[in-house]
């Protein structure tokens, strides 16, 4: 399946688990794009611009990876408290939490992949 730049699903969500402002999610891939038992609940690119968050939230039977592609921004790993900028990861999972928040004055902008397992 190829998508093309620009015809991606966008949606907008104010307060994204608790966070500040606005997050979009650009969704490269849905749900049901997924073969393998549709393991794959997320494939998008989250859009955070400056002063706007994702509050922090646990991940039960599922992984979130996190590659930051644009920006700066500070990440909330089940406790422990980093700056992340471009080329950084993340990984939160096995009931772990986490929540991130876009730090600088440019957007912060994360390629989002959630596994469920």
């Amino acid at each position: 399946m190829i998508k093309l730049a620009g015809t991606y699903e966008l949606e907008t969500r104010k307060n994204m688990k608790g966070g500040p402002g606005e997050v979009t999610l650009e969704k490269f891939f849905l749900k049901e794009d997924f073969g393998g038992g549709q393991r794959v609940r997320v494939c998008s690119k989250l859009i955070l611009p400056p002063g706007s968050g994702i509050g922090l939230h646990a991940h039960e039977g599922e992984d979130e990876i996190y590659i930051v592609t644009k920006g700066r921004g500070k990440v909330n790993d089940n406790g422990t408290i980093a700056e992340i900028t471009v080329g950084d990861t993340v990984l939160t999972g096995k009931g772990n939490s986490h929540a991130v928040e876009c730090v600088g004055d440019e957007t912060l902008e994360i390629i989002a992949l959630v596994v469920t397992y």
